[in-house]
């Protein structure tokens, strides 16, 4: 790994780039729609599309297909905090793996003794839990979670924060995103952009067609 002397700032995101928990997310809002009488008729393919683009676009897609359930409950917040209680749940009860070659380079990364950063979507309480589950997580210092920030990915602000927190002036960064919503949050900034993610992605053609600058992985094994 000696493409990581390059830089002096490292960035990345959290869910489905460091830790495999975007099953965890997809299971929670079937599960969430189920105990209020619905029954989501996505797979795991059809929940990325909806969850990887805006953040308004799952609650505007469930909301669609199901207008009773938006009657019920108009306020997105509350089902939301079902579905976070239900997401909490199911890490209890089981492992969190991390994603292939993260262990490799988070023990690197601290080796080098290199600045480094998780800029996530994810609630405080969310990560906590994720953490105690992969002690290797608490080699990286800096956390930058929901709480810390007004604009929602792909809005760039929570990876400005990040940047003026702990970037020198002239520090070389690099960012790592895994979906659409959070690339366009890096590309506001000046990180260097990553995407780590399956090539049968549904949507990597269309970014790499969007973003020729953008550089692809399929995982960190392969950087």
């Amino acid at each position: 790994m000696k493409w990581i002397s390059e830089y002096q700032l490292f960035l990345f995101d959290f869910d489905g780039l460091l830790v495999d928990t975007e099953q965890f997310h997809y299971k929670a809002y079937i599960e969430m729609c189920l105990r209020r009488g619905f029954q989501l008729p996505w797979n795991f393919s059809r929940y990325s599309q909806a969850a990887h683009h805006r953040s308004t676009d799952l609650r505007d897609q469930i909301y669609a297909e199901f207008p009773m359930l938006q009657a019920m409950e108009p306020n997105w917040q509350v089902l939301y905090e079902e579905k976070k209680q239900i997401f909490l749940d199911l890490i209890e009860s089981g492992s969190v793996p991390l994603m292939p070659g993260v262990a490799e380079l988070l023990l690197a990364l601290q080796n080098s003794s290199k600045k480094r950063c998780v800029v996530t979507h994810s609630a405080k309480s969310l990560i906590e839990s994720i953490r105690r589950k992969n002690p290797l997580l608490d080699t990286i210092p800096h956390w930058i979670t929901r709480e810390d920030y007004t604009h929602a990915k792909p809005d760039p602000e929570c990876y400005q924060i990040a940047i003026s927190r702990f970037a020198a002036p002239h520090d070389s960064i690099i960012g790592f995103e895994d979906s659409p919503r959070g690339l366009q949050a890096l590309l506001g900034t000046r990180a260097k952009p990553m995407l780590i993610c399956p090539p049968d992605s549904v949507y990597l053609e269309k970014v790499l067609q969007q973003h020729p600058q953008v550089n692809y992985y399929p995982d960190f094994h392969s950087l």
